[in-house]
């Protein structure tokens, strides 16, 4: 075997052995990272994780700022507008259940659950829903008056 070129010549068996040691840790260290690097199922799992918690503050954002520009909009609308825009909230939610029992009776499992999973996340996000139907029905009727 053949000395690297930057290494000097080991004049001892002492400074041989700990040339040995040394070149065995930087070589543990490079397999460690050469296997960190082709561990694809831990790296995917990372980068998951990183994209999860970004959507989630996104999200959070998001939901903050429609919550906001709903209540804006809820505090300038008459009495009788807003009457009509609950009375179309409930009539949507309805129509929402009578499709998602439709869809459970019919559909495949895997479409089931994310169903289950999209009414889960309905059910954690009502407050953001319910604003989001109420602000549509909102500009639909304001829409319809002027037309």
């Amino acid at each position: 075997m053949t000395q690297p070129h930057d290494e000097p010549i080991a004049e001892s068996p002492d400074e041989l052995r700990e040339q040995v040691e040394q070149t065995r840790r930087e070589l543990g260290e490079t397999v460690e990272g050469l296997a960190g690097k082709t561990d694809v199922k831990a790296r995917a799992q990372e980068k998951a994780a990183e994209v999860k918690e970004q959507a989630a503050l996104k999200a959070g954002e998001l939901k903050s700022k429609a919550a906001a520009a709903a209540s804006r909009v809820q505090d300038k609308l008459p009495d009788p507008v807003k009457d009509k825009a609950s009375q179309a909230a409930e009539q949507a939610r309805a129509k929402a259940a009578q499709a998602g029992q439709l869809i459970q009776d019919k559909a495949p499992e895997p479409v089931r659950a994310r169903t289950a999973q999209g009414a889960q996340m309905a059910r954690d996000n009502r407050g953001l829903l319910l604003t989001a139907v109420g602000a549509g029905v909102v500009l639909w009727l304001l829409c319809r008056r002027k037309g």
